[in-house]
């Protein structure tokens, strides 16, 4: 049997056609059009069923048309959408003070998307070292890790190590300090009276879902603790849930100073970040010196609240942490039958293609055909992030599809 890759009909090429056409060329996606979303599965314009396993990058934790975050955005849609932060609305408290429970936290600032977060962090991060620990003006650094990725703007990419992120868009926010991930010896050399944060992802998503050494995190938050940095985890990706915990973080029992949170939070509805630490932190920021016409909508506090409240009984952690295992035991069957290595935390799992099989993109094409959607990244590397909805039989039928793919 040979494999197929997908090959879109009339009517899916001209949406392909037209909207390729007038939308900027800064995305590369499967040749599929998707109308339709239940759960972890979603429906083309041709009626044809797939199993969605990368949850738009862990912003569907939850699936697609979640029940109770449908219904908590309805319910909100008839009262109010909007204000500014120009006033107060009666959703963000009640959000805000939820969230910052689960964080173990004080205080929340709202934001929109995963690279405003980011921003914010960083804000936040040069305030504090100024007026807190000292920092002479204009000198703060931030220790970053190579591999990294932690969005798009200038700023961030500007202390990214992948070319195809850099080129062309410099000159570059300075104040950054470059790292290995993995290597606490490094970051704990690269520390100096000037510096605010270590800013880190706790497991790499957009590298292909690294996971750092055993003991990793426990010794950069030693580190910082003892130089009195601020440790920033980027969770957008990793937290919430994916990778069976509520947060990566805590599957090395470590608490981080600042909590970078989005894609998830926002229920796959809309966008919906935040940054979450102890007043001591987030009290530096003072009125009028940052801010976002939406960020802390009642609209998107309504939803962030639902997402808290399901996340606060454990069940989808637990999901996570047990399909995760299972998802694991069927992987290593396909290790030297076209895959050379995988990594697996909770429902998230980076899968290196022998290049022998083909690229990542040419696998992830034939899985199309085969009615599992999933996304490449550098190369060689599939990455998978199921909702958490998934069920066990949903997730060995898409190793099938993956096993027979790589047959050929």
């Amino acid at each position: 049997m040979t494999t197929q890759t997908y090959v879109p009909d009339a009517a899916t090429s001209a949406i392909i056609e037209s909207e390729s056409e007038h939308v900027a060329h800064n995305y590369h996606p499967l040749p599929v059009v998707i109308s339709r979303g239940e759960g972890a599965w979603v429906t083309d314009v041709e009626g044809k069923r797939y199993l969605d396993l990368l949850s738009a990058y862990s912003a569907l934790n939850f699936g697609h048309g979640h029940p109770a975050i449908l219904a908590a955005a309805r319910e909100q849609l008839g009262h109010l959408t909007l204000t500014s932060r120009a006033y107060h609305n009666d959703q963000l408290g009640p959000f805000a003070a939820a969230l910052a429970e689960l964080c173990g936290k004080d205080m929340v600032l709202p934001m929109n998307t995963g690279a405003e977060a980011v921003e914010t962090g960083i804000k936040v991060a040069r305030a504090w070292g100024y007026r807190v620990k000292g920092i002479t003006p204009d000198a703060a650094t931030i220790v970053v890790a190579g591999g990294n990725f932690h969005g798009r703007t200038t700023t961030i990419v500007g202390f990214s190590d992948d070319p195809v992120a850099r080129e062309g868009f410099g000159p570059f926010t300075p104040g950054f300090v470059h790292v290995p991930f993995g290597d606490a010896d490094a970051i704990a050399a690269a520390i100096t009276p000037e510096t605010a944060a270590v800013l880190i992802e706790p497991i790499q998503g957009e590298a292909g879902v690294i996971i750092p050494p055993d003991g990793y995190l426990r010794a950069v938050r030693e580190i910082c603790t003892r130089e009195n940095v601020l440790f920033i985890a980027d969770e957008i990706q990793s937290g919430l849930g994916r990778v069976g915990a509520t947060f990566a973080c805590d599957r090395a029992d470590v608490i981080p100073d600042v909590y970078l949170l989005g894609k998830a939070l926002g229920g796959g509805i809309l966008p919906l970040s935040a940054v979450v630490a102890d007043r001591e932190i987030l009290g530096v920021i003072q009125p009028g010196e940052h801010g976002s016409t939406f960020g802390g909508n009642p609209l998107a506090a309504a939803i962030g609240l639902r997402v808290v409240e399901m996340l606060q009984t454990g069940e989808f952690q637990r999901r996570g942490a047990a399909l995760g295992e299972h998802l694991e035991t069927r992987l290593a069957a396909l290790v030297d039958h076209g895959v050379t290595s995988f990594r697996v935390a909770g429902l998230w799992a980076g899968i290196d293609i022998d290049p022998a099989y083909g690229t990542g993109r040419e696998i992830a094409e034939k899985l199309l055909a085969r009615g599992v959607l999933a996304k490449d990244t550098h190369g060689q590397t599939l990455r998978i992030a199921p909702p958490l909805v998934v069920r066990a039989t949903e997730l060995d039928w898409a190793v099938e599809q993956l096993a027979l793919v790589l047959k050929g």
